[in-house]
């Protein structure tokens, strides 16, 4: 039987912003999902829960194959979207696979028990509450890149002494261990993520874009 071939162009799912359906649809691209269901029987049988699985395909029909941008932290982010063989246990709970890094690291990208969009390294670190929030925070990066009159990266001690007074946590990134703040002509990201995942407290980082008008604060 022919198999319809994939379009490269991704629609975004629904719930997200104007301007990161723009980002999924202009900068991302689709390749073929993976069969989760094939694996349903062989991952019963070594003990995951019919409810765990159930996550891992809904997952996959929402987000899997879909390739964005490198990301500006992380080591660019998960190099395609795609769900695997969910770990954990009833204790601790249960964590799906998000999607293969694009390069050897010490941490992977997982949906948490709540659906946090997250990394775990030496422990785990929920970046944002949804891939939504994951996917946003992509998407205004990526805008903020291209409006601000300059960019300043800052790490470690120095990322705690930012002044956040004035400035309001932009909701859409559905921020937790990660947070976007805005101000009156500039945004500013927190990536805390590999600092809480590792142990690592130097690898804070935060990215300061200055110098954006109204457009360049929202974009949509």
């Amino acid at each position: 039987m022919a198999v319809t071939p994939v379009s490269p162009v991704p629609v975004a799912p629904a719930g997200l912003t104007r301007r990161a359906k723009r980002f999924v649809a202009c900068e991302g691209i689709r390749v073929a999902r993976q069969d989760i269901e094939r694996h349903r029987d062989a991952w019963i049988e070594h003990g995951v829960p019919a409810a765990e699985i159930d996550r891992a395909v809904a997952f996959e029909d929402r987000w899997g194959g879909l390739a964005l941008p490198p990301a500006p932290f992380y080591d660019s982010g998960p190099r395609v979207l795609g769900a695997d063989v969910p770990q954990g246990s009833a204790a601790e709970g249960w964590w799906i696979p998000a999607g293969d890094c694009r390069y050897s690291m010490g941490y992977g990208f997982m949906i948490g028990p709540g659906g946090e969009f997250g990394i775990d390294g030496y422990h785990w670190a929920p970046l944002h509450a949804s891939t939504e929030g994951w996917v946003e925070s992509l998407a205004l990066a990526s805008h903020a890149r291209r409006c601000a009159k300059t960019i300043t990266r800052i790490t470690g001690e120095a990322v705690d002494s930012l002044d956040l007074e004035g400035y309001e946590l932009v909701p859409e990134v559905r921020g937790l261990t990660d947070t976007w703040w805005r101000g009156k002509d500039s945004l500013i990201a927190l990536y805390r993520g590999v600092a809480v995942g590792m142990d690592a407290p130097g690898c804070l980082e935060a990215h300061v874009y200055d110098g954006l008008d109204e457009w360049g604060l929202h974009g949509g």
